[in-house]
């Protein structure tokens, strides 16, 4: 019988990553989220509880996966009565957080006789969806294994499935990867901005990055959004200013010196400030094509 599984979080792609195990036979058994409605609309879709406390996601399942927002929600959720009763269960905690955090998680987690994962996921609401999710695990590698089954079902039967190390290093190169992929995605967004001043064609400018070592994956997924300005949110500024932050600090800490990781979290925290927080990643173009973006006053 396949385990029962709680979600705490449950935006995008919380839901999806429900709706995907739904599909493949494991049963959601509670589902809960501060935005009540949307626990609510997806308790009804589901067929699951829609708990108005954590402690019954706990009660309720076997399995509990967790996608929340930053460290103060991880740590808001973990002793919010998340672990109540929680001996036996195992928590998969999927929110790009500080590393410390993870670490911190799976000491309250063994303190209540139960255990905890680090699901570090480098993909987006298509891919959560789909089942295939680029995922990333730290924690012990017994409780991996115990698990991996289920989280098979999340990365394409386990081909994107990558076991990196004890608590808190999965997040370490979560931190990383988004790190470079914000700042690939800063400088793509300069240089297709200096393309459109100069009057080139984008589309042409394009085709040439990504014959080139201009070419990224970013310029797959942001490139032609940029010139569009087709911003719907994937990944939103906000958590691009966020998980830059994460790895500036991580750098701190090793006494190194990141001058582009900090002049990209710059651009994020001003995106953030001038209300466009909330746009996708690639809406940092807003900030450097020419004529686009009038700053607020003050």
């Amino acid at each position: 019988m396949p385990e029962k599984i709680g979600f705490v979080g449950v935006g995008r792609m919380g839901a999806n990553m429900a709706r995907r195990l739904k599909e493949c036979g494991y049963p959601i058994a509670a589902v809960y989220d501060v935005n009540t409605a949307s626990a609510q609309a997806l308790a009804q879709e589901l067929g699951c509880v829609a708990a108005d406390q954590l402690k019954v996601v706990t009660a309720l399942s076997d399995v509990i996966i967790t996608v929340v927002t930053d460290d103060k929600a991880m740590k808001s959720i973990y002793g919010g009565g998340l672990l109540a009763r929680a001996k036996g269960k195992v928590f998969i905690n999927c929110a790009t957080v500080s590393p410390a955090v993870h670490v911190w998680v799976e000491q309250k987690c063994e303190a209540k006789g139960a255990n905890s994962l680090e699901a570090c996921m480098a993909s987006s609401i298509n891919q959560a969806r789909q089942g295939t999710l680029y995922l990333m695990l730290g924690g012990k590698q017994e409780i991996f294994d115990r698990v991996k089954p289920l989280l098979e079902k999340l990365s394409d039967e386990g081909k994107l499935l990558r076991y990196i190390g004890t608590a808190g290093k999965a997040a370490q190169v979560k931190a990383l990867v988004n790190m470079v992929m914000n700042i690939n995605t800063a400088g793509l967004a300069e240089g297709l901005g200096l393309g459109a001043a100069l009057g080139l064609d984008l589309a042409t400018l394009r085709e040439v990055f990504s014959q080139t070592g201009a070419n990224s994956r970013v310029l797959a997924t942001d490139g032609e959004d940029m010139e569009k300005r087709d911003h719907s949110c994937f990944f939103s500024a906000s958590h691009a200013a966020k998980d830059s932050g994460i790895a500036l600090k991580l750098g701190k800490e090793q006494g190194l010196n990141l001058p582009l990781a900090t002049a990209t979290k710059k651009q994020y925290d001003r995106m953030v400030k001038e209300g466009l927080g909330e746009l996708d990643k690639s809406g940092i173009a807003e900030l450097t094509f020419k004529g686009r973006h009038q700053p607020k006053a003050g």
